[in-house]
């Protein structure tokens, strides 16, 4: 659940910050860039790929501490971007401590990604292995493809 939850957020995320860059793109007006563009690489980038190393390795969405950082992450990508857009658009002191507290809720939940694939990475998987065998297996001398 975890991981299609991940993925249709993801993608929603995407769309949000494509429609972001069309609206700047049609008003000629890109003094929101750096908040597309954080919307894009931390919602939709970021996530789906994370989304995309749980689906790959399973343990790794089974660990306790994936939900966390899914959760963490979701708020992160959301949170940030929209502090820049307010710092961007209304002003700077009132909203930098929006911005700080995206971002570094976007360093947590990249430090316990990482964690999560420092921790599962290295652990073998019956299926890839044996895969890989049967490629490396050797060629009998004549032998056609």
């Amino acid at each position: 659940m975890m991981i299609k939850s991940l993925f249709r957020i993801s993608v929603s995320l995407g769309l949000i910050g494509i429609v972001l860059g069309i609206v700047m793109g049609i008003r000629q007006d890109f003094v929101l860039m750096p908040a597309h563009a954080h919307l894009n690489l931390l919602g939709f980038v970021t996530m789906f790929l994370s989304a995309l190393y749980y689906r790959v390795v399973p343990e790794a969405a089974a660990s306790a501490l994936a939900r966390y950082q899914a959760i963490v992450s979701v708020a992160g990508a959301v949170v940030f971007p929209i502090g820049i857009a307010c710092v961007l658009v209304g002003g700077h002191d009132r909203f930098e401590p929006v911005v700080v507290a995206g971002a570094l809720t976007v360093l947590l939940g990249m430090a316990l990604f990482a964690v999560i694939v420092f921790r599962t990475c290295g652990q073998e998987r019956a299926a890839p292995a044996a895969a890989e065998g049967r490629a490396r297996a050797p060629r009998r001398p004549g032998g056609g493809t």
